[in-house]
């Protein structure tokens, strides 16, 4: 059985960039790979519907979701997970930050690739987690973002070139590894 690659897409959960998820969820349905978000509103919803809306995509929408708050019922607030999530991942973690509770560590670790569109303190958080944990990261839309952050880290002004990001990154690790 061949594993599918998880690509992580984070973004806001307040706007949903429709012009940069829409057309990125519908082509990373077509590269045969799971797509991954925090399963809420915003971006999280516009990637999700768009992929999920692809006909005979081979990989399934999961949504890593937040619980409620803290000393609440066992359960994910309200708007999650939005109608697309197709495997709702349920934890006992938080909604922002970098901090041990957040599933933000669980977003970045299960992706094999993890692309940041435009988001707030969350998104932000997600990228600095990227970024500690090396995972492979581009920021698409709003590149002023990575004026601050590692050069390191690819930026992608286009879905082509996400696509493309994505790809190198896939092949490059399914590559074996070259002997000495």
């Amino acid at each position: 059985m061949n594993r599918l690659p998880v690509v992580g897409v984070m973004g806001a959960g307040a706007r949903t960039h429709e012009d940069l998820a829409a057309p990125l969820g519908r082509r990373l349905a077509r590269l045969g790979v799971h797509l991954l978000t925090g399963g809420g509103t915003g971006v999280m919803t516009s990637v999700s519907r768009a992929f999920a809306e692809v006909e005979d995509r081979a990989g399934l929408v999961i949504g890593v979701l937040p619980l409620e708050g803290a000393g609440a019922t066992p359960g994910a607030p309200a708007q999650y997970p939005n109608p697309w999530v197709e495997v709702p991942i349920r934890t006992h973690l938080g909604r922002l930050g970098a901090d041990p509770m957040s599933r933000n560590h669980v977003n970045v670790l299960t992706s094999d690739v993890v692309v940041a569109l435009p988001g707030s303190s969350g998104t932000a958080s997600e990228v600095a987690l990227a970024i500690e944990y090396g995972r492979p990261l581009v920021l698409f839309g709003d590149l002023d973002r990575a004026r601050d952050l590692p050069h390191t880290v690819a930026t992608a002004s286009s879905v082509d070139e996400v696509v493309a990001f994505v790809r190198r990154t896939l092949r490059h690790a399914a590559a074996p590894p070259s002997r000495p």
